[in-house]
This record gives structure tokens, sequence and C-alpha cells, in this order.
């Protein structure tokens, strides 16, 4: 069923998730407010950047909409009286230059819509709820049994997936939510593999795996409808958190931090490994676990979602496993996913940094020893564990499963191999890419090595040694000239010495190092 339009030809479709970096590089007083110059650039190439030009004005609402998060964001105050003296323009730009820097390094807020719209808004203008509005009211021209209740905004982090709550006519008290997302960057299967496959969701039947009530597609974009659960999803748990509320607010700055009872973390984390493991022997790519995407419904915990993989969309957390070459296939990019969503249920909030360092106290030695094969430095360089590796780990070996539905997910052999060929092709994107950002490390590093201090003074003592050096060379061809010049005089046959001919210093010279 064809009811959106194809996208236009040469459409780019942006990667989200590549970071966005800002630097004001100027700024101009005009009569009554004073300008800003930027530069922004998307990931690590200098040549993807751009020029906006912004006055504390925009910084000032942009805050403000940010207010939503609760977090205490250091956006320098306002000043009604000398605000054009040139000190205090000086003074408010490097202010500004650390808002920037803290909102372009927050992962949910640098992923947000209201970011994304102030720093690139040639790419970001457009409102994608009224696009999903549009698109879906189409769709239900046909399908007269829907009817839309209300748009649930913002409740999650992606800027093209928007959610509705839905009801049926003939059963009013029925609550269901719909998800419309257009395409990503990493669409790769051919129009029809794509709509076929989407239709197919509904027909997988696991223990954990929340089901899909009805799914279509067209060329450009998928719709999908569910179950609303009341209860939310495992993040809306660890952060005691209501489902409909915005993204922001949920979960930028929790209230009260605190993770999960160790039998929770057990049995979640053993249901979760259990269904990634029936995905990877279906070859049905995932790569987009985290905590959002796992409903809760009783006991059990549930994958959500399996349609991101199809429409090609980027991972929550692939800006952090694309500085890793080890992590390069989907099977380790949920391996590594699961690690972020451990860590989050055992303390109650996401990492710092990864790789992680050191781990602070947990319920348990055993789970320590699944985040650190997960999210340590020796993992994050060395490469992940498999499902299966993990699922025979103390923290989970024990854990028994009461469940008697049958897990059902059949896959058409020719579906099974566009799969395969897609999923190939991600993973090529994602290795091209951690390349790129690991020459550009490499760079980087050795610029800042050649550019510092240390090396400066080192090169200045290796320039003074080799003058040095140039000199005794000089000095020494000189005396083997007069040397020669006497010898040729005498018509002896033997070198000419006597007391009184100078002595050639040695030429031994240290060599600095590099």
């Amino acid at each position: 069923m064809a009811f959106m339009e194809k996208p236009p030809a040469g459409k780019v479709l942006l990667d989200d998730t590549v970071p966005l970096t800002a630097a004001i590089e100027a700024s101009q007083s005009l009569q009554s407010h004073t300008e800003y110059i930027i530069r922004v650039q998307r990931g690590i190439s200098v040549e993807n950047s751009w020029q906006i030009v912004r006055r504390y004005s925009d910084f000032d609402l942009l805050n403000n909409s940010l207010q939503i998060a609760g977090l205490s964001l250091p956006l320098p105050p306002k000043k009604l009286i000398g605000n054009m003296d040139r000190e205090f323009i000086a003074e408010r730009q490097k202010g500004l230059q650390n808002y920037l820097n803290v909102i372009t390094t927050n992962h949910i807020l640098s992923n947000c819509e209201l970011v994304k719209k102030f720093l690139d808004p040639n790419n970001y203008s457009a409102s994608y709820t009224e696009i999903a509005l549009q698109q879906v009211s189409m769709f239900f021209r046909s399908e007269p049994k829907w009817e839309v209740v209300e748009p649930l905004k913002d409740i999650g982090w992606r800027i093209r997936k928007k959610y509705f709550l839905m009801k049926i006519k003939n059963q009013p008290k029925e609550r269901l939510v719909l998800s419309w997302a257009d395409l990503g960057p990493d669409k790769y299967l051919s129009d029809k593999d794509f709509q076929c496959l989407i239709k197919l969701l509904p027909s997988c039947l696991h223990p954990y795996i929340y089901r899909v009530t009805f799914a279509t597609a067209n060329e450009s974009s998928a719709l999908l409808i569910r179950m609303f659960n009341e209860k939310g999803t495992l993040k809306d748990l660890i952060y005691k958190a209501k489902p409909k509320d915005p993204f922001l607010r949920k979960y930028c700055n929790p209230k009260k931090i605190q993770g999960l009872e160790l039998q929770q973390i057990k049995t979640y984390g053993r249901q979760i490994l259990e269904v990634l493991k029936f995905l990877h022997d279906k070859g049905f790519p995932y790569g987009h676990l985290h905590a959002s995407n796992v409903m809760l419904e009783g006991d059990a915990c549930r994958l959500l979602d399996l349609e991101n993989s199809l429409l090609g969309l980027p991972s929550f957390y692939r800006s952090y496993f694309s500085q890793f070459r080890k992590i390069n296939t989907l099977e380790s990019v949920d391996v590594h996913c699961f690690g972020h969503l451990l860590y989050e249920m055992t303390y109650g909030r996401p990492p710092d940094s990864v790789p992680v360092d050191s781990f602070p106290p947990a319920p348990s030695m055993a789970v320590v020893a699944v985040l650190e094969s997960t999210l340590s430095c020796e993992a994050c360089k060395n490469g992940m564990p498999t499902v299966s590796r993990l699922l025979q780990m103390p923290l989970f070996s024990d854990v028994l499963l009461t469940t008697s539905e049958k897990p059902q997910f059949k896959i058409p052999t020719k579906l099974k191999e566009a799969l395969r060929i897609a999923k190939e092709c991600i993973e090529k994107r994602l290795i091209e890419e951690q390349k790129q950002i690991h020459q550009h490390r490499r760079l980087t590093r050795a610029q800042s090595h050649h550019g510092s201090e240390e090396e400066r003074k080192k090169r200045k003592i290796l320039a003074r040694k080799k003058s040095k050096r140039s000199a005794v060379e000089n000095s020494e061809e000189h005396s083997a000239k007069y040397s020669n010049s006497n010898n040729s005089g005498s018509g002896a046959s033997s070198p000419l010495t006597s007391p009184s001919s100078p002595t050639p210093p040695s030429t031994a010279v240290e060599h600095a190092p590099f």
C-alpha cells in the first residue's frame, strides 16, 4: 500500500547521529546588538562545515527551550548596560563557546531536534511532526477503522520518527501507539524487499519481542502500530519516568539515580540476550538495543523497533562504537549496546564515557565481569564476546526462564539473502567511518605532538647539534685540504705531521630523539 510519496531523486539521507561541533570564529557589533559568527562542522571532515550567525537572544531562546531537560546549562547571564564594550563581548564570547561545548558533548542534547535546528537550520528546518501527521492522515483514508487520539510529542529521541496515540473505532477503550519513520542512511534493501519485510513483522512471535499489531511501508517510510503499554519501557522503570513525557524531561536529569535489584538485572539481561541470539540466528540485523527499546510487560522484557534496521536508521549509540574498529559487525554492536544497557540497569544512569576505566561497586562481581567484557578499554580494543559467550557467564547462566510461547519468525529464503546483503552494506559503511575516524585521530595526535612545547625544544636542540656538527665537519675538511697542500709542496709520499699541526676535534655527536 503506497500511502506516501517517494522521496525526490538525489535526496540526502543524513546520519543524524554524526556529532556536530561548533566554534565561534568572530563577533561583529551592529547598532544595538552583537552577532556571533559560528563555524559548525559535521563529523571529522573540515570540508563538511558551514557558518551560521547567531545573536545572544538566539542562544537565550534555545536555552529556554532546553529547560525541559532540567539541566543547569552555563549560558552567560544577560546584561543591559555595557553590553557593547569590547572586553565584555570578548568575555561573553568565551562563555557562549563554553555553552556550545556543553550542549554538543551531551549525548542526549546533541541529538535533540532543538540543538540540530539551532546549529544546522538548512537540514533541520522541516516540521517533522506535521509531515508525519500528513502521511498518517493519508493512510487513514483507506483504513477508516483507526483513529488518532493525540500526538505523543517528543517521547522518542529520533528527529524523523514520530508517535501517535491511537484507538480502534469499534473498541474505543483500547489504546495503541502508531510510529511513523522516514528512511535513514543505512537503507540498502530494495523497495520491494523492504516493504515485504516490514509487512512480515506482525508475524514475528517471541516471548521477548513486543508484538506488532499492524505494519506497512512504501519506498520512503514505514508505519507500525503496537499496543500502548502504561508501564512504559525499561528506561522508564530505571528513571521512574512517565511514558508519555518528552524524552528530554524523562532522561536528561533524573531526580533519583538508583539501579535495579540484582535479580531484575539477571532476569532482564538473560531475556534480552535470548532474543538477541534468536535474531542473530535468523540473520535479522538489529543494532538498536538501548533501554528505551525494551518494553516491560509483567516480568518480561520485550524488544521494540525491529523495523529500525530495515529502515536504515542509525543506532542511538553509534557515536560511541564508531570509535572502535573491532566493533564492526551488527552482532558486536548489539553486544556493546548490551553493555551500555547493563550499566544503566546496574547504576541507574549511563556511563560518563566509554571505554570505562573502572566500575563503581556493583551488587555482584558477576555484573562487573560482564561490564568489563563489553565496555572496558581492553574489550573495545580487542573486540566483543558473542551473545552465546555472555549467556554462559555466571551472571546469566543460572537464570531459569519460564515461558510456554514458542518463537516464530518465518523469513523466506529470498528475503534472508536480501537481509544478508543489506547487513553487509551497513557494516561496510560502519567500517569505512571507523577507518576515517582512526586516521583522523592519528593525524590529530601527530600534529598535537609535533606542535607541543616539548617537541619544539627538542627540535631546537637538534638544530643546534646539527649546526655544531656541520661546523666540525667544515673544520675537518679545511684541515684535510691544508694537510694535502703541504704534502704536495714537499714531494713527500707520506702525510706530514708535526707537533704544531692542529688536532682535529672529535666528530662524535649525540642524536636527539624524535
